[in-house]
C-alpha cells in the first residue's frame, strides 16, 4: 500500500458512513441461516461488481472472494467476514427501547454482527476501490459462509492455501466494550472447542424389572460424575481446559428403562495438541466407565476437533496496535480471552493473521445485550471507528514491512 494520512482515512469513512449502515441495517433485515446464505450471496457479490471487484467462486461454499487488484507491486492482505446468522426469533425492542431495523424473517437473526461485519468489509472494498491509484498490492476480500457451524472454513481455507498473503485482519463485534474501543491481543483470541456426542448403549425394557436389564443412565450417571472429578487429571494444570455438559437426553416413560441415553458438550482450550489430548482422555473415560456397567458407548460424527484456537500473530498483531493507536489514541482496552470459539483460526493456518474486537456497547440506545440473544443491538456508529482501524492497517501495512526492514 501507499501512505494516507489518518485524517484522509476518517475523512474516507466519514463520507461513505452512511453507505455503511444503509447496507448493514439492509442485512439486518434480511438474515439467512448458515451454508444457506443464498440471496445474502446474490447482493453480496452484485454490490462487489459495481465496486468494480474481481469475484472468485469457492467450491462447494456459498462463500466466494472478491479481489482489488492494483496491478502494482506490493502487499499481498486478506480482509475477512462471516455472512451467517442464526435461528433465533429477534425481540423488537434491546435492553432499552425499540431497535432502529429487526429481522423481516421470522426465526431468523443476525444476533452476532455478522451483519456489521459485513457492512465492514464491503465499504472498506468500496473506499479503497475509490483510492485504488494511490495504492499497490492485492487485497482479498474474504466472505467466508456458515461460520456459526464451522462448515465455510474449510473451503475456504482450501480456495486460498496457496496464496502468499502478508497478512489476514479479521475482525468481531464485542458487546462488553465501548464504542470506539477495541481489543487486540498479541497472542490468545478465542479458545478452540471439540464437540462431544455420544450415546450409551444398554439393554431396555420394562422399569419393574431393572434387574433383568442394562441401565444407560446408571451408566450416563456414572460417566458425568467421572468426567466431572476424574478427567482433567491427567491434564496439565497450566493449560487451561474447560468441559461444559449442554445435553442430556434418555428414555420417554418413567416405568420404561431405555436403550440408550445421549450425551452432548464441549470442551475448551488454548492449546492445539492440549485439546487433543483432552478429547481423548475423554473418550478413554467413557468408554471405561461405560464398560463397567456393561453397556457399549457410540462416539457420533460431532465427537471431534471442530475449531482449533484463534491466536493473533506477534508481529502482525503489534503492527495493528501500532496503526489503531495512531488513527484512535488511547482506544485499546485491555483484552481478556474468550471461551468462545471462531473459525477464523483457519486464516492462522495459512498466514499470519490479526483478530480485533470492536466495541459497540452504548448504554444510552439499549446497545449491550450478548451475542446469540433476541435482544441483542450494536450501535451503528461502531462503524466508523471499526473501518478506520480496518483501513489504516490496511492502507499503511508497508510500513511495518519498512520497519521490519
Amino acid at each position: 500500500m501507499t501512505n494516507i494520512s489518518t485524517k484522509e482515512i476518517k475523512n474516507l469513512v466519514k463520507e461513505n458512513l452512511d453507505f455503511a449502515k444503509k447496507i448493514k441495517n439492509y442485512l439486518h433485515e434480511n438474515p439467512e441461516l448458515s451454508s444457506k446464505e443464498f440471496e445474502t450471496r446474490k447482493f453480496l457479490i452484485n454490490e462487489c461488481k459495481k465496486i468494480g471487484l474481481e469475484v472468485e467462486e469457492v467450491e462447494n461454499s456459498t462463500g466466494f472472494v472478491a479481489i482489488l487488484d492494483t496491478k502494482r507491486q506490493g502487499e499481498i492482505l486478506g480482509l475477512r467476514t462471516d455472512i451467517d446468522a442464526l435461528p433465533i426469533f429477534e425481540n423488537e425492542e434491546n435492553l432499552k427501547g425499540k431497535k432502529e431495523v429487526v429481522s423481516k424473517n421470522p426465526g431468523v437473526m443476525h444476533a452476532c454482527g455478522h451483519d456489521f461485519h459485513m457492512a465492514l468489509i464491503l465499504t472498506s472494498a468500496k473506499i479503497l476501490s475509490e483510492i485504488k491509484n494511490n495504492l499497490n498490492g492485492k487485497i482479498y476480500f474474504i466472505f467466508e459462509e456458515g461460520e456459526e457451524t464451522g462448515a465455510g472454513i474449510y473451503p475456504m481455507v482450501k480456495h486460498l492455501k496457496n496464496i502468499k498473503f502478508d497478512a489476514i485482519y479479521g475482525n468481531h463485534i464485542d458487546t462488553e466494550i465501548p464504542t470506539g474501543k477495541f481489543a487486540i491481543s498479541k497472542g490468545k483470541v478465542y479458545a478452540g472447542c471439540a464437540g462431544v456426542d455420544f450415546d450409551v448403549i444398554g439393554k431396555g425394557g420394562h422399569g419393574s424389572r431393572p434387574d433383568l436389564l442394562i441401565s444407560p443412565i446408571n451408566a450416563l450417571v456414572a460417566i458425568i460424575n467421572n468426567l466431572n472429578q476424574t478427567w482433567a487429571s491427567g491434564l496439565d494444570p497450566n493449560e487451561i481446559v474447560t468441559l461444559g455438559i449442554g445435553s442430556i437426553n434418555a428414555g420417554f416413560a418413567s416405568n420404561v428403562i431405555p436403550d440408550k441415553a445421549n450425551l452432548k458438550a464441549t470442551l475448551r482450550f488454548f492449546e492445539d495438541e492440549v485439546g487433543e489430548k483432552a478429547l481423548e482422555k475423554l473418550k478413554n473415560i467413557v468408554e471405561k466407565t461405560a464398560s463397567i456397567y456393561d453397556c457399549k458407548v457410540k462416539f457420533n460424527d460431532y465427537t471431534r476437533i471442530v475449531a482449533y484456537p484463534v491466536i493473533n500473530d506477534e508481529n502482525i498483531s503489534e503492527f495493528t496496535r501500532f496503526s489503531l493507536d495512531e488513527i484512535f489514541p488511547n482506544a485499546r482496552v485491555d483484552e481478556e480471552i474468550s471461551f468462545g470459539s471462531e473459525s477464523f483460526y483457519g486464516y492462522g493456518k495459512i498466514a499470519p493473521s490479526v483478530f480485533v474486537k470492536i466495541g459497540v456497547k452504548n448504554e444510552e440506545k439499549g446497545c449491550g445485550a450478548g451475542a446469540h440473544t433476541e435482544k441483542f443491538d450494536v450501535d451503528n456508529e461502531g462503524l466508523y471507528y471499526g473501518l478506520a482501524c480496518a483501513l489504516n492497517f490496511l492502507i499503511n501495512f508497508d510500513r511495518k514491512e519498512r520497519n521490519d526492514d
